[in-house]
């Protein structure tokens, strides 16, 4: 259970909406996890079980069907979300997507989609990454051609979370291959357009119940009311939004991280060695105290980047050093405990085992970590 002792970016209403949200993750996720692991994707039925529950999107507006609260009760979901080890994209959702629709949707675009956001009806996925351009957005080469009132969209991405279960999808796409960078336009595609197919579910070292998916588009058309902004602004609208998902990130690699040094440590105390417990040796308790020490480091700083995000303030190279310090610390954490956990650790009948495939991709996803550090370098 994450210890909420001296934190400072929640209050009084963040603590009793996270008792809700954590027995919903304890009741609701926790016995499946195994199944979900087996079956490759989260069913979305859990989804509803989600929105019923109000843990999707809570900082949309009211009259869009949100709750209208503030980015802490969303790092409230992340940080047991991340805790329980539930593989469901919903922070993808609620922290990523919806703030672009929120800040470039129409009207008709926002009454259309942010309600079943909301209620769990509707499952949504980002198309950024091609098969050739990885944390090169620039580079990308799925096109949008505008053709009278429609645009004709061709290409293909690849790791989309979501992907197999989405109902709609932000797709990165060229509307003017000429300009580089600010010929970028998002489209927003529903999937049960022609020309549109899923590929296959990827198979991953880890994260095995979240669906993972290629996907591909051959002449879909879609009308030009599925531009989401401007024309163009697609590359600046990624740009503002990144340092949100980042955050994002680092909420759930910080949580998962903590989650990863309990077990270990419930682990060596009741684990008998060299006639006591595992515990007893000195190498283990101060591999465990150099642990603790950067935890508590960490939780500081990510209330503070929590509450400097909350209040505007966090700034693009604040948001990439917050992912890379707490990626990196996952790493760090995940990996030593698993050696704590000896031959045991490496036998996935040990939760162990599961968190630590699963925390290697977080400094890749978001922007690799050699992505943040250059992007903090250029803040120096």
């Amino acid at each position: 259970m994450l210890d909420l002792t001296g934190r400072t970016a929640f209050d009084e209403s963040h603590d009793m909406f996270r008792d809700t949200v954590r027995r919903f993750f304890q009741q609701e996720s926790a016995p499946h996890h195994d199944r979900w692991e087996e079956e490759g994707l989260v069913e979305p039925d859990f989804w509803l079980k989600c929105g019923e529950a109000g843990l999707l999107c809570p900082t949309v507006p009211e009259d869009h069907g949100g709750l209208g609260l503030d980015f802490g009760f969303n790092a409230v979901v992340a940080e047991e979300h991340a805790y329980s080890g539930c593989p469901a994209g919903l922070t993808l959702q609620s922290d990523i997507i919806a703030d672009y629709l929120v800040e470039y949707g129409t009207e008709a675009q926002k009454q259309a989609y942010l309600p079943k956001m909301v209620s769990g009806e509707l499952i949504t996925a980002i198309a950024m990454t091609e098969p050739g351009t990885g944390s090169d957005l620039q580079a990308i080469k799925t096109t949008a051609r505008r053709e009278g009132d429609e645009y004709v969209i061709n290409g293909s991405k690849t790791y989309i979370t979501n992907g197999q279960t989405c109902g709609l999808v932000i797709v990165v796409a060229k509307t003017d291959p000429s300009q580089g960078a600010r010929g970028t336009s998002l489209i927003l595609i529903e999937t049960d357009a022609p020309g549109f197919a899923r590929g296959r579910n990827l198979d991953k070292i880890g994260l095995h119940g979240a669906d993972t998916s290629e996907l591909f588009f051959q002449d879909v058309r879609v009308p030009v009311t599925n531009l989401l902004g401007e024309e163009g602004a697609g590359f600046v609208y990624l740009m503002n939004q990144l340092p949100q998902e980042r955050l994002s990130i680092a909420i759930s690699a910080q949580a998962s991280a903590q989650r990863a040094f309990d077990i270990a440590v419930e682990y060596v105390k009741d684990r008998p060695a060299f006639g006591g417990k595992l515990f007893d040796l000195q190498n283990t308790r101060f591999v465990l105290a150099g642990l603790k020490a950067k935890l508590q480091a960490g939780w500081a700083q990510m209330d503070w980047a929590i509450k400097r995000h909350s209040q505007g303030e966090l700034t693009a190279a604040e948001a990439s050093a917050a992912k890379l310090f707490h990626t990196e610390l996952q790493w760090e954490v995940c990996d030593a405990a698993l050696q704590l956990h000896g031959g045991a650790g490496y036998m996935n009948e040990y939760e162990i085992a599961r968190i630590w495939r699963d925390a290697r991709v977080t400094r890749i996803y978001g922007g690799a970590s050699e992505i943040m550090k250059e992007i903090v370098a250029r803040s120096i």
